[in-house]
């Protein structure tokens, strides 16, 4: 009986160290989302920065999205294949690493003035940040049983959302608010800030390099059957196309905000506040994606999705057909139904797939190059047809979305 006791006493122990366990693990999880929205949404204020500092056109400015989300189709295969040698822990310590050291590669393309080096920093940031999306969303997945998977993905990536809402908020004050300046004060507030960045990322590595121990988890190495078995899932494969235009419009229109705003709109206020008003956009993204991360407790994935992505081309629709306040307010909408949508889709794409998670998740990752396309397309659309009317673009994108929640998610359709 005393044995009997004593077994109990153990067996609640070592549940309640691995509930703790799992605790810190994912608000580590949440801390690189941070991170990862924080770096991302600066792409946004970089785009109208280097397009009047190197007197660029619509296409050639959409080569900032284009060399950043490049980055995560090269970089996710080879990330998965780090990750399965080294685990998911030391793949996050790689992947802050290589960002940091792409914060670094900023000071040369300051000084030198040369287009392409911000561009090659820009390709290093990613890769770092494609190293911790393969490695976190499929452990934040895996942190629980799989039923639950969507509404812990969008609780744990609500912090993606508050980093893409402080980013530009943040990122305005050092980036667009020396445009007015001379040249020295832009290249020394532009040093001081991502030389914080490099820092917090360094830091960042140390902590899970020796102060977090993250709960082990399987990952298994493939092998060509199994690959047979990834290629024929439906909702995984279709779930890359998916994410590939979903990301691909949540970065269009994000990217082109800025300009949307001081052309078509003739927002009277100046660049620093321009600036900062897209932090209205990734707002809405930081709420929906709570209130999704609730609502999904009750309201199966798929259909929670396909109400979002029908809603951010209804918004959309508003603002190409539209001026002035309700133009700019119908636009920044988007921002509050895009948010569940990259979860959502993560985690039904990934459903069932057991050992294959990881190379589920490498492929979903590749994907987000969609975000180095769809901008391009927008922005082309823009120099030929105006700003206002290449918001079609990613309205066309959601379109997919909307199909994808009603068939392709469904493995027998």
């Amino acid at each position: 009986m005393a044995q009997t006791s004593l077994g109990g006493f153990a067996n609640k122990t070592s549940a309640s160290i691995q509930q703790k366990s799992q605790r810190v693990a994912f608000l580590g999880m949440m801390g690189v989302f941070f991170l990862c929205g924080f770096l991302t949404a600066l792409n946004e204020l970089w785009v109208p920065y280097l397009k009047d500092l190197f007197d660029l056109s619509h296409t050639t400015a959409s080569l900032v999205p284009v060399c950043f989300f490049i980055a995560f189709f090269i970089v996710s295969p080879i990330a998965g294949k780090v990750i399965d040698r080294v685990g998911y822990q030391r793949g996050i310590v790689f992947g802050l690493l290589i960002t940091a050291v792409g914060c670094l590669l900023v000071f040369p393309a300051v000084s030198k003035y040369i287009y392409g080096l911000y561009l090659l920093a820009f390709f290093v940031v990613a890769s770092g940040i494609a190293m911790l999306q393969v490695a976190a969303n499929p452990y934040v997945a895996a942190l629980g049983p799989e039923k639950t998977s969507p509404s812990r993905l969008n609780f744990a990536q609500s912090t993606n959302s508050l980093g893409t809402i402080i980013g530009p908020w943040v990122g305005a004050i050092f980036i667009l608010g020396t445009v007015v300046t001379g040249a020295t004060e832009t290249n020394t507030s532009i040093v001081r800030f991502y030389s914080a960045l490099a820092c917090v990322l360094f830091c960042s590595a140390v902590i899970f390099a020796y102060l977090i121990q993250l709960p082990s988890i399987e990952s298994v190495k493939t092998s060509p059957f199994d690959n047979e078995i990834v290629w024929n899932n439906r909702p995984l494969i279709l779930g890359v196309l998916a994410i590939f235009l979903y990301v691909g419009a949540e970065v269009s229109v994000g990217t082109w905000l800025i300009v949307y705003f001081k052309s078509s709109l003739a927002l009277q206020s100046g660049v620093i506040t321009v600036g900062k008003i897209i932090t209205f956009y990734w707002l809405g993204a930081f709420i929906g994606r709570l209130i999704g991360a609730l609502l999904m407790n009750f309201i199966a994935a798929p259909k929670y999705l396909f109400i979002n992505a029908l809603m951010a081309i209804t918004t959309i629709m508003i603002s190409i057909n539209s001026s002035g306040n309700i133009a700019m307010v119908s636009i920044l909408a988007v921002g509050f139904f895009n948010s569940v949508m990259f979860p959502t889709i993560f985690a039904i794409a990934l459903k069932g797939l057991g050992p294959m998670t990881n190379r589920g998740s490498g492929l979903l990752c590749q994907a987000i190059v969609g975000g180095a396309f769809i901008p391009v397309i927008q922005g082309t659309a823009a120099d030929n047809f105006g700003i206002q009317l290449s918001f079609i673009v990613p309205m066309l994108c959601y379109l997919f979305v909307v199909w994808y929640a009603l068939k392709g998610a469904n493995q027998s359709a």
